[in-house]
């Protein structure tokens, strides 16, 4: 950061402060919110946007390469008249960067000169025409621009340090994307009974990574074409310099048949398994010395004194309602070899025995007691630890939320299912942007610790306080010789960080 601006942002953050001391606030005769009066005007020379963060993004493409990588193997078009297969991709992504939710917000951006100016365009491609390059795509177009992107991502995952390759955490989950639709080919009734698309997310846990998004029809199996895409991110690990590789998935994903062949490659896997009969048979047979009580960790860590909790709203309506209410006693935990019919070889099951009990208002009506299952292959890791990576599994439900409320990349606006696949694909590359934004933050000198938690906490952060911070700037736009100036406006408490990072979008990568 230029010593200039570095001033400009530590006076504005002094001011800021200073007027939000407790100290420093009057007492207010009426109220706070109250403007006075209040005029319009149209400036005649100055004109401004609030996507002042946007052109840090596009240094973060330049560096990578990223559109010249699309031009090069996504062959859409025969011609260019005017637009490239780049200008769409990115035109869907930085839409959803900007504020846009679906294809028609394309338009306001379309029509606003000062954003035409920020990126470049003399104009960019309208929302029906983004429609009709959706529907060029074949699947073969859509795997090529899945593995553009993580040819990319392999460019990131390059410049962070060894401690980054220790082990990749792969996750795999379905999802069901519903749509009102009646006409849009591939969509069918799902196990839940909603009409739409069953969307399969392979992703990296390490940094919230989308790895492979693939769409299949509404009445599909959650773990349909999951061995071959967890293969595939497999490979893309390993070329990325990984050196342990750990697959992670609910029962849905414990496909047996493939067991022994990760096993072979060293891939280190923990599934969740359905509780069949037998297996509920051998958990109930176990010697009671075999079980030990689970101890969860807190969820987070007191910083001062413990507080007291409120009173559970919730629980007390079914109590004076006489609902039905299931209730955790204890856990315990043991484990014993067990080889599915599918594999060749036995390996470990580790068990969790829930006690529980069933009540109604305050009475106790039978205690219950239930089993859950994890297969894995990794024979040295304590079996309270296997328990907490399955769970840890189920913060990819966040990521699949992010993707639907967030970044909108679920809401299936074409008429096929490729069309949807494609649409899907392009919108999540505003996620990978912001992933790849927080992983070339760098992390050096006497500030070190104070960057690495920024960088975790820009990795992860919600799409929407990402793009309220770092995009959401009011700017100028000023052209002047071969220079094109965001000049921000205004400020806000990631200003430091935001100009860190295009300090690092400007430099070379490292080989």
């Amino acid at each position: 950061m230029k010593p200039r601006i570095a001033k400009i942002v530590q006076r504005r953050k002094r001011k800021l402060q200073k007027r939000l001391a407790k100290i420093s606030q009057p007492a207010q005769p009426g109220p706070m919110l109250n403007p006075g009066a209040i005029e319009y005007d149209v400036a005649e020379r100055d004109a401004g946007m609030v996507y002042g963060g946007i052109g840090a993004v596009h240094l973060l493409i330049k560096q990578l390469k990223l559109d010249e990588a699309i031009n090069a193997r996504l062959n859409i078009f025969k011609l260019y008249n005017p637009y490239t297969e780049s200008d769409h991709v990115l035109n869907i992504a930085l839409n959803i960067l900007c504020n846009g939710d679906c294809l028609e917000d394309i338009e306001r951006l379309r029509n606003d000169a000062v954003y035409l100016d920020a990126v470049g365009a003399e104009r960019i491609p309208d929302p029906t025409t983004v429609g009709d390059f959706c529907r060029r795509f074949t699947s073969l177009h859509v795997e090529i621009l899945q593995d553009i992107i993580n040819a990319v991502r392999l460019k990131v995952w390059g410049q962070q340090k060894p401690d980054f390759f220790k082990e990749a955490l792969i996750d795999a989950d379905g999802t069901i994307a519903e749509t009102t639709g009646e006409c849009k080919e591939g969509m069918d009734l799902s196990y839940k009974g909603l009409w739409g698309y069953h969307p399969l997310l392979i992703s990296l846990a390490n940094t919230g990574e989308p790895l492979f998004l693939i769409n299949r029809s509404g009445n599909s199996t959650s773990s349909k074409d999951a061995s071959r895409y967890l293969d595939q991110a497999a490979t893309l690990c390993r070329q990325g310099g990984f050196q342990k590789i750990r697959f992670r998935g609910d029962t849905d994903f414990s496909q047996t048949v493939y067991l022994d062949k990760w096993d072979s490659e060293g891939i280190t896997f923990v599934f969740g398994i359905a509780a069949m009969p037998n297996l509920i048979t051998i958990a109930e047979t176990l010697p009671e010395t075999a079980w030990k009580p689970l101890l969860r960790k807190p969820r987070y860590t007191v910083a001062t004194a413990p507080r007291r909790k409120p009173a559970n709203v919730k629980e007390q309506i079914v109590q004076e309602r006489g609902y039905k209410n299931i209730r955790l006693q204890s856990e315990q935990v043991a484990e014993f070899d067990y080889r599915p019919v599918k594999c060749k070889q036995a390996y470990r099951m580790v068990v969790v025995r829930k006690n529980l009990s069933v009540e109604k208002g305050e009475a106790v009506l039978f205690d219950d007691i239930r089993y859950f299952f994890y297969i894995t292959n990794d024979r040295k890791t304590l079996r309270e630890e296997i328990v907490r990576h399955a769970n840890d599994r189920c913060n990819q439900e966040n990521l699949i939320a992010q993707l639907k409320n967030g970044v909108s990349a679920m809401r299936m606006p074409m008429d096929t299912l490729v069309s949807n696949w494609a649409y899907m694909v392009m919108a999540t590359l505003a996620w990978n942007l912001k992933a790849w934004y927080a992983l070339s933050l760098p992390v050096s000198g006497r500030w070190r610790d104070e960057h690495k938690r920024q960088k975790q906490q820009v990795l992860r952060m919600e799409f929407k306080k990402f793009r309220n911070v770092f995009i959401l700037l009011p700017c100028q736009i000023v052209k002047t010789g071969r220079r094109l100036i965001y000049r921000l406006l205004g400020w806000n408490a990631h200003v430091g960080i935001l100009f860190r990072a295009i300090d690092s979008f400007r430099r070379p990568l490292r080989c």
